[in-house]
């Protein structure tokens, strides 16, 4: 099933009208769906579609060589390039001179650092095929991998051979819950979608793995909490796959899954040496795992009041219920975890924190549609002290424009019922709270619609109210 990327593959499709060598770096971690998306993108297109492996350099050319030949309707037993040059040079001289002047060829090389990890000199390489032959050629090269930090260093980075080549770049992202949802289309109620992104998050890879045929728990026991289950190692095999230290970012992530929010409180929990933690913590940052945030308003290379969460919620969800309970799990009582410990109160109040992402995310793509009362340009959360009552507060989601000195202030409801009048007064009075915004805006979200009362009570005023239903409603 292919869902989403609509930017994306505008972008690409922009790309490929070009009359001009284009080159597009195309790159996200495991699972993403990077692959995907290219196949989708190459149909109905002249494609040279090549996917490296973890093999040798020598097998990786005779796959190449494969590919191309049978591109070119030549048998497959033609003689294998013997070095990278000798193919680039052909694709150059052979293959993209018979693409007709008003066509273009894509070639992909996907998976590329898997193929230039047993030749280091393969962007080198490469750099000299894109300079002397295939610059003035109308082709699109696309260079995918999922190790991000060879791709930004080894291809994007201002010290690789590659630097300057590229035209355009896309970091790939996992889907944002309303995407997710079309994974599961099957699923209408809105508080279910709500709980199986916060459980599978937007990794397409996962949310594929989700059985129409059985209920929310089923799946949730067949794919987490079982030994065979696809889903039960994952995140330790991706950190075994892309880190040199799997054991410290394992460690690292379990204290930030347990609360641990400051570099000093993670260094504590984990056990890992506070001078390195940092460092760790950026390199979760890049793989998307985890994110550090600042209070609206501050700026994110000075505030020292950051801290640290875990940003992908299927890595949430595994770090709050899975990894803790892998002793038991591993002894057959996995069924008794999931009843006892991963439903109930325990999984409603951690989909409540992933509500108030959710609800950022819809301010987002509201600002896209034109949905909000304003064009914002910032969005974030708000945390602080309340000068008059002397005690921490904080707002849930924020969207703002400074130049036009508008703001949009909301509070996250993930509840059965509460006092929706105590909640907008608390949220008017915190509102004060950010300063430099004359034109101010209220927005309540919530599980279930608020009272008419409540509504009556707010006509009039710069008061919003969105649950859960909105949330899906709204056409991306």
């Amino acid at each position: 099933m292919f869902v989403g990327r609509h930017e994306e593959l505008a972008a690409m499709e922009r790309l490929y009208e070009k009359d001009s060598f284009q080159m597009l770096v195309l790159y996200g971690r495991r699972r993403v769906g990077k692959t995907t998306l290219l196949e989708h993108f190459s149909k109905g297109k002249d494609a040279l579609f090549f996917t490296a492996k973890e093999q040798s350099s020598g097998l990786n050319l005779r796959d190449l060589s494969r590919t191309i030949f049978e591109h070119q309707g030549l048998s497959d037993t033609a003689a294998t390039f013997e070095t990278w040059e000798a193919a680039f040079s052909y694709l150059a001289e052979r293959v993209v001179a018979r693409v007709a002047p008003a066509e273009k060829l894509l070639f992909i090389f996907d998976e590329f650092p898997y193929a230039a990890a047993t030749d280091p000199s393969l962007p080198s390489v490469l750099q000299v095929a894109i300079d002397r032959m295939l610059k003035d050629k109308n082709i699109l090269l696309v260079l995918s991998g999922s190790n991000e930090g060879f791709m930004e260093s080894r291809v994007l980075g201002n010290k690789s051979p590659l630097y300057g080549r590229r035209t355009a770049q896309i970091k790939l992202q996992p889907f944002d819950y309303f995407d997710a949802a079309k994974m599961t289309p099957l699923v209408s109620e809105p508080t279910e979608l709500l709980r199986y992104y916060a459980t599978f998050g937007g990794t397409p890879y996962y949310l594929a793995q989700i059985d129409d045929r059985c209920t929310y728990e089923e799946n949730v026991e067949e794919l987490f909490f079982r030994k065979s289950g696809l889903l039960y190692e994952e995140p330790l095999m991706l950190l075994r796959q892309e880190l040199r230290e799997p054991s410290l970012y394992n460690s690292i992530l379990y204290a930030v899954a347990s609360g641990a929010t400051s570099p000093k409180e993670i260094s504590e929990r984990s056990g890992v040496e506070a001078t390195t933690t940092s460092r760790y913590l950026k390199t979760l940052e890049d793989l998307g795992l985890v994110t550090r945030l600042v209070p609206f308003g501050n700026d994110p290379q000075r505030s020292k009041k950051g801290l640290y969460k875990l940003k992908d919620p299927f890595f949430a969800y595994w770090y709050r219920f899975v990894g803790p309970n892998l002793g038991a799990i591993e002894a057959g009582a996995g069924h008794a975890v999931v009843r006892q410990r991963a439903f109930g109160e325990p999984l409603d109040t951690y989909k409540g924190r992933i509500f108030e992402e959710v609800c950022l995310q819809w301010l987002k793509r509201a600002n896209r549609e034109g949905e909000l009362p304003f064009l914002a340009t910032a969005f974030g959360s708000w945390w602080g002290t309340d000068p008059d009552k002397h005690e921490q507060t904080d707002i849930d989601v924020v969207a703002a424009d400074k130049g036009e000195e508008s703001i949009l202030l909301g509070e996250c409801k993930w509840r059965e019922s509460f006092d929706e009048s105590d909640a907008l007064g608390a949220l008017e009075d915190r509102s004060r709270l950010i300063g430099g915004y004359s034109r101010r805006w209220l927005y309540l979200f919530t599980k279930h619609p608020v009272s008419p009362q409540t509504k009556r009570k707010a006509a009039g005023e710069r008061i919003a109210f969105v649950d859960a239903d909105d949330l899906y409603r709204l056409v991306g």
